[in-house]
């Protein structure tokens, strides 16, 4: 167990695990917009993904943790550019 008063500013760690977290999908991401090659990607989850990015975002933006913002205003752009690239290279449903 933790003790309560640990000299650690949470913002700190939230700003730590925002840069983890968004540096990691910037690889797929990079990838998926640069050979357009999005067979591997599923639209659904995508989306799904996304909306969850985006009321991350909204978090965020309620609490007022920059952390929280920044992150999830990088990966929201980034996901949205793949989602929208599949979206446009998926044929439509029969």
């Amino acid at each position: 167990m933790l003790p309560v008063c640990l000299p650690i500013n949470p913002e700190w760690v939230g700003a730590a695990a925002a840069v983890l977290t968004t540096v990691a999908f910037v690889p797929q991401a990079a990838q998926a917009i640069r050979s357009r090659d999005l067979r591997g990607v599923s639209l659904s989850m995508y989306a799904l993904f996304s909306s969850g990015v985006f009321l991350w975002l909204i978090y965020g933006l309620l609490r007022g943790s920059w952390p929280i913002i920044v992150a999830n205003s990088i990966t929201l752009i980034l996901a949205l550019t793949i989602l929208v690239l599949k979206a446009r290279s998926s044929p439509p449903p029969k």
